[in-house]
Formats: structure tokens, sequence, C-alpha cells
């Protein structure tokens, strides 16, 4: 029987609802992953039901009721639409989209495939930069559940490929004669994270220079590559280094996490002088609960109570065309 390809599309997920039994059920799932709370299993449960699980459900449905639209989700409209519209770049190809938590599931994209004739899937995580809790996850799940008739190849990170580097470039250029300063916010990680992926057990956070000193780690080094995604990119928009910052958002728990955080680098820009600020989000190609919520009303919001006049939120890539355009375009690079 001949080969069959088809293209999967992976993302983080989202709460079927807002509604509060539907995020403490969504929470659940997303935080006693291994790969994002990697404590033994009981201390996770521990945490995840006595700690984490009995407050937290309320807060975050209430974000989620404030981004909220009448088709669903932000992040899951915006990945169907994005599947919808690569269909045009691979005609005759089945795609389909998987979540890691929540739906549609991996599990349910793979049989859908599987239901198409498709013998070998490649999958593409949505997330530019390498980290184990977003593509090593959906990775491991994605073999976990496709059948021993399919095989599976993974499209690498792509912080670095022309076609995301210009995309976001495109995305940012029109904002920059409105703004007096530019805030690439990235998602944050525990600093343990890049340590316990590091392949030499040498280079990850052993020194302040270690992202732009050249090592085996930068493959699987989170913070190498965002730095140099915000590299590129203000390169190719011709800024200066002192015309932006970098930080990271939505940490969580106790441990030390990369620094600057976000929240307080919000803050620190209104205090020293800057009025009109811009943010991009450049760890999420979609838009959702942490670009929408986090970043667009709460980070605005502490940003202007701290002396700043004007927060412009960048769109994340989502599904303009020169987003399209690249994505496909990584995609077949990966085919050849």
């Amino acid at each position: 029987m001949q080969n069959r390809n088809g293209i999967l599309i992976l993302n983080l997920g989202s709460p079927d609802s807002p509604s509060v039994p539907d995020v403490r059920r969504y929470l659940a799932q997303f935080l006693m992953d291994p790969y994002v709370l990697d404590v033994p299993k009981i201390l996770r449960w521990l945490i995840v039901y006595l700690t984490i699980l009995p407050r937290r459900p309320k807060a975050s449905a209430h974000a989620y009721h404030e981004i909220w639209t009448d088709e669903g989700s932000p992040l899951v409209v915006t990945s169907r639409e994005f599947v919808s519209q690569l269909r045009s770049y691979f005609p005759g190809i089945p795609i389909a989209l998987g979540m890691r938590y929540g739906n549609p599931s991996i599990e349910s994209a793979v049989a859908q495939l599987q239901a198409e004739g498709v013998t070998e899937i490649l999958a593409m995580p949505m997330y530019p930069h390498y980290a184990m809790s977003s593509v090593t996850t959906a990775t491991v799940e994605l073999k976990r559940v496709i059948p021993a008739s399919m095989t599976y190849r993974v499209v690498p990170p792509f912080f670095s490929h022309p076609g995301y580097i210009q995309a976001m470039a495109e995305s940012i250029r029109p904002i920059l004669p409105a703004i007096d300063h530019l805030l690439f916010s990235y998602h944050g990680l525990p600093e343990h994270h890049l340590t316990k992926t590091d392949p030499t057990d040498s280079h990850c956070m052993t020194r302040p220079d270690c992202c732009q000193r050249p090592s085996p780690a930068h493959a699987t080094c989170y913070r190498h590559q965002v730095m140099d995604t915000t590299r590129l990119t203000t390169q190719a928009l011709g800024m200066d280094s002192g015309s932006f910052s970098v930080s990271f958002q939505s940490r969580l728990g106790r441990d030390p996490w990369l620094k600057p955080f976000t929240d307080q680098v919000l803050i620190d820009l209104a205090k020293s002088g800057v009025k009109r600020l811009g943010v991009v989000c450049p760890a999420f190609v979609a838009d959702c609960l942490e670009t929408l919520e986090e970043i667009g009303m709460t980070g605005s919001a502490s940003f202007i109570a701290a002396g700043g006049q004007e927060f412009i939120l960048i769109p994340c890539l989502n599904t303009a065309p020169f987003w399209m355009d690249a994505a496909a375009e990584i995609i077949r690079s990966t085919m050849d």
C-alpha cells in the first residue's frame, strides 16, 4: 500500500468553556503533566490537588471569561482557522489540529488523519522555541497515541527560521513610529528546566553569557533561542539596543524562574520615563489567555498605573498572510 502524508498542527489547548469546572479539569490535566511540573508523581498530586486546584480555577475562569468569544477560546478558534487556511497551501494533503490539553485532543487528531488514509504524519508544534513543557510533552503524547501502522516526524523549533523572523518583523514594524520602547515578553520557564535539558550538563545557566557562547546545549536551550529570536528580529527592524527589552511572563510556584519578570519590567519601564510602550509575545503564534488577558489587560493596567500613557499589545502572528506563507515554508522545508 502506498504511503500517504498528513500534517498535524499541535498547540497547547484551552478549557472547553470558561466555567470553573471546565477550567479546573483543564488545569488538572495541564499541571499533572510531568513535563510541566517535574516533581515525583505523589508530590505533584499533592501540589496540584491540595494547593493549586482549591483556589486557582476560580481566578483563571474569571480571566478566561474576559477573553472568551462567541466562537469559543481565542486560541482554539485561531488554531482552527490557521489549519483551514493552511489547507490551501497543501491541496490534497490531510491536515488536522490536536491540542496537548483539552479538545480537540492529539489522539482525536491522529484518528482523523488515520481515517483519511494517512500513514506518515508531519507534526508541527506551534512553539518557535524548544521547551520540555511544550515541544517535548506534545511529541511524547503523539508517540503515545499513534498506532503502529503510522509513523511521524516533527518540525524542529523555528525560532531562527528566516520566514518566522520576517513574519515577526512585519508584525512589529507598523507600530514602531508610535512607541518609545518595545518589550519582548516571552513565556517564562523554571531555570532548572534549562539545566535539565542541557545535554552537556555544564553549560546552561552557568555564567551570564552562556547564551552567547557556542554550545550543543543551544539546540534545547529555551533562553538561548528566545534571545536569538530577539536579536534576529531587531536586526531585521534596524533597532538599536536601547530601544527594546526582553522579559519573561507567567511564572508559577516558588522555584527560580527566568528573569527579568514581565510584570516588574512593565512598572520599571513606566517609572523610567517610557510613555508609549509596545509589547510583543513571540513565544506564542496565536493569541491566548497569556497574551490577551495577562499582557493586554493586566499588564497594560500595571504600566498605566505606574505612569505610562499608552500601551500597545502587538497581536500574535495568528493567521496573518505573511505568517501563513512562512509556516507553509517551514513545513515544506521539513518535508523535503
